[in-house]
């Protein structure tokens, strides 16, 4: 089996239907579909009764938060590829599973692209995926979650951390990708539509401070002092000039270009 889509739910009956819509719609069938639901009691377990005959596992039962869920979720998964698809986000459109199946590389993760979209406003857009991966990326920002997929042998030795409330996904990134040296594919295909307000934007501010804790612990404050100074650069422009860096002659006249302006502006 190629993809485990798992999807996590509480109490959030509305954005769970179309969740599961955009999941049974797929064109692609080579995928199991699992919902771990934490005790909902606004409708969601008879929606779930309802569309029974088109999730392969599902279970309504008292949970420990996001990352427990994911877990549980986890445990269940026979494919070879594991994407999270929670409860309000959809897939961008019925032919994702498809494409990414076509492109699916010897790669251990492979990251699409967000949408986001406020019905409100009207207004859209995709996330912007950096030229190359560091700990740099992640020290700014992070990936698209819902948009990943993750191989499942991933996980045989590392789960979420259920310690983290919110940025457990974020640390299980840099657990692979920066320390373990994860093989991953960026493409530039858009894999979700997301919900405006996800956890993220409603607590920001235990979502900054939990990233603190975790950058506090794994990273020498010398460092981190160097990382701050480049954040004052907005992400699509850090990334380019990540990009720049990398040939050696552009990194040399843009050196040039620095020691000038440092000479014009700061006396």
């Amino acid at each position: 089996m190629k993809f485990s889509v798992i999807t996590i739910n509480y109490n959030n009956c509305t954005g769970l239907r179309r969740t599961i819509n955009s999941v049974i719609s797929q064109t692609c069938r080579d995928f199991e579909f699992i919902i771990i639901d934490g005790g909902s009691t606004d409708g969601s377990t008879e929606l779930l009764k309802e569309y029974s005959n088109r999730i392969d596992f599902w279970i309504s039962e008292p949970d420990k938060g996001i990352y427990d869920a994911m877990n549980k979720g986890i445990s269940k998964s026979k494919g070879l590829f594991l994407n999270f698809m929670n409860s309000g986000d959809c897939f961008y459109n019925d032919s994702v599973l498809e494409n990414v199946a076509r492109q699916t590389p010897d790669c251990d993760i492979l990251v699409g692209r967000d949408y986001h979209y406020d019905e409100k406003t009207g207004q859209g857009f995709a996330t912007i995926l950096p030229h190359r991966l560091s700990m740099l990326t992640f020290y700014t920002s992070t990936l698209p979650h819902q948009s990943s997929f993750f191989k499942r042998e991933l996980f045989a030795d590392t789960l979420y951390d259920t310690n983290l409330k919110i940025c457990s996904d974020w640390l299980f990134y840099i657990r692979k990708i920066v320390y373990e040296k994860c093989r991953v594919s960026l493409v530039n295909d858009i894999i979700c539509r997301r919900e405006p307000d996800g956890i993220c934007n409603t607590q920001n501010e235990r979502m900054l401070t939990e990233r603190k804790q975790v950058l506090n612990d794994i990273m020498p404050s010398g460092i981190r002092d160097d990382y701050d100074t480049l954040t004052k650069l907005d992400r699509a422009t850090l990334y380019k000039l990540l990009s720049l860096c990398e040939c050696s002659r552009t990194a040399h006249y843009l050196t040039i270009c620095i020691k000038v302006l440092h000479r014009l502006f700061i006396r």
